[in-house]
């Protein structure tokens, strides 16, 4: 196991909750982060697997890979928050631009992405990165096999690869999914993921890529 701490910041919502239990159970060091640190302790001692909490730019300061699972308003005061310490380090950005009560229709903002947005917000200091965008936190936080593709964006191919074997070791299948401006393809087909839901009555949809897959 790497000994790499994984920092969760914003991490008491529902996709970090997820991802901080998945990784902390898989073996990682993982810290949880959230505006009141208090708030972050309490979900580190509720989801267990040797969690701790405290605050999001405390997290962040931590952290060597830094994940950032805020909702889309809170993104850029989020972002803000941390940049001081991330230089140097990889920032995964899982922000999906959903605007309420519209969220069923794709409303991506005007810089391109939300990774996009992150990148322009954190400047040169991190390495940024993206995904998690089309896999379901309720279902991601249980124990079961959710049979979900996770496509990773990033302009560096060694940062995305790590996070491609994060969400393998999660119990999921990692993809290289090409450059960081891609992200917008991902970030999209959340809006028409969270339609099929309400049509269909599907439990959480998520995306499997078909064909066989070589390892690049």
């Amino acid at each position: 196991m790497s000994n790499e701490t994984i920092a969760v910041v914003g991490g008491t919502g529902n996709l970090g909750r997820a991802i901080a239990r998945r990784l902390a159970k898989a073996g990682r060091k993982v810290v949880i982060g959230s505006r009141a640190a208090e708030s972050a302790k309490a979900a580190a001692a509720e989801l267990g697997f040797g969690l701790t909490g405290m605050a999001n730019a405390d997290a962040a300061k931590m952290g060597d890979i830094v994940i950032v699972t805020v909702p889309f308003a809170a993104q850029e005061a989020t972002l803000a928050d941390i940049a001081p310490h991330v230089a140097g380090k990889i920032v995964v950005d899982t922000t999906v631009p959903l605007v309420p009560p519209k969220v069923m229709r794709v409303q991506l903002p005007p810089e391109g992405s939300a990774a996009q947005r992150a990148l322009n917000l954190l400047g040169d200091g991190p390495t940024v990165v993206s995904g998690f965008h089309n896999v379901a936190a309720h279902k991601l936080i249980t124990d079961e096999d959710i049979g979900c593709d996770v496509l990773i964006f990033g302009d560096d191919k060694e940062a995305r690869g790590k996070i491609v074997e994060l969400a393998d070791l999660m119990g999921l299948r990692g993809i290289h999914a090409g450059s960081l401006c891609n992200s917008a393809a991902a970030e999209a087909l959340t809006s028409i993921l969270i339609f099929l839901n309400k049509t269909y009555s599907v439990d959480g949809a998520g995306i499997q890529i078909t064909g066989k897959l070589i390892k690049p």
